[in-house]
């Protein structure tokens, strides 16, 4: 979920693949090419990674790949966009399912289902939303704008959880509730790798950490919303 810190304001749009698939035999090879790359991402990492080996992994042609993507870098733009879609349809499911839910339930139910994508997800723990190594690789020359080209990744998760949220935060300055939820995110993402360095499932008292670091931040930031019981 890596970030910058100049601010920009959202174009509402992610760093356009070459050709989006509509036909039903090209979105399966869409969706194949970038199962290839999340497989691959978790045996070679994603410095190591090449479209050659993708397109061969993904038994497609390498000029069928880029059809579909410039280089390696709308690849990885891709998967961190259909990652962040899985995301939040998994959150939505489970907040129907949990409901009501307050800010700080809201909280935790993120931090589960993120934490559950870690572990089971291909390719998440090098690319979540974003590329989540420290190291950028070559043929990626903006890794901080994967998923809008204008506001860093986790300012476009921060707006995408805001949206699905709605009222839930409470009434305030929306450009204030997407910063917290910004440093809120940043906090989580680095306590989370902690989590993640040295146990593959994530250090459960680390995880619980991070739930009552980011809902006790939220609950300073956001006084006006009503703070539920966690779960």
């Amino acid at each position: 979920m890596s970030a910058d810190t100049r601010s920009h304001q959202s174009t509402g749009r992610a760093p356009a693949a070459r050709r989006r698939p509509v036909q039903q035999r090209s979105q399966e090879r869409y969706g194949r090419i970038l199962d290839a790359c999340a497989g691959l991402l978790d045996e070679v990492g994603a410095t190591a990674l090449t479209t050659k080996e993708v397109a061969h992994r993904a038994h497609v042609p390498i000029g069928t790949l880029y059809q579909f993507f410039a280089g390696k870098e709308d690849l990885l733009a891709a998967l961190a966009t259909r990652n962040l879609e899985q995301y939040l349809q998994r959150l939505d499911h489970l907040l129907a399912a949990t409901a009501p839910v307050g800010p700080a339930g809201f909280t935790d139910l993120a931090v589960e289902e993120f934490v559950a994508m870690k572990r089971t997800v291909p390719g998440f723990g090098q690319v979540d939303f974003g590329l989540a190594g420290a190291v950028v690789p070559a043929g990626v020359r903006d890794d901080l704008h994967l998923l809008d080209e204008g506001v860093d990744n986790n300012t476009a998760v921060a707006l995408r959880l805001q949206a699905l949220g709605g009222e839930l935060f409470g009434a305030g300055d929306p450009a204030a509730l997407t910063l917290a939820l910004r440093v809120a995110l940043e906090a989580a993402d680095a306590v989370l790798k902690l989590a993640f360095r040295s146990d593959p499932d994530g250090d459960p008292a680390l995880i619980g950490e991070c739930k009552r670091l980011v809902r006790c931040y939220l609950a300073e930031q956001l006084p006006s919303a009503e703070q539920l019981p966690a779960h």
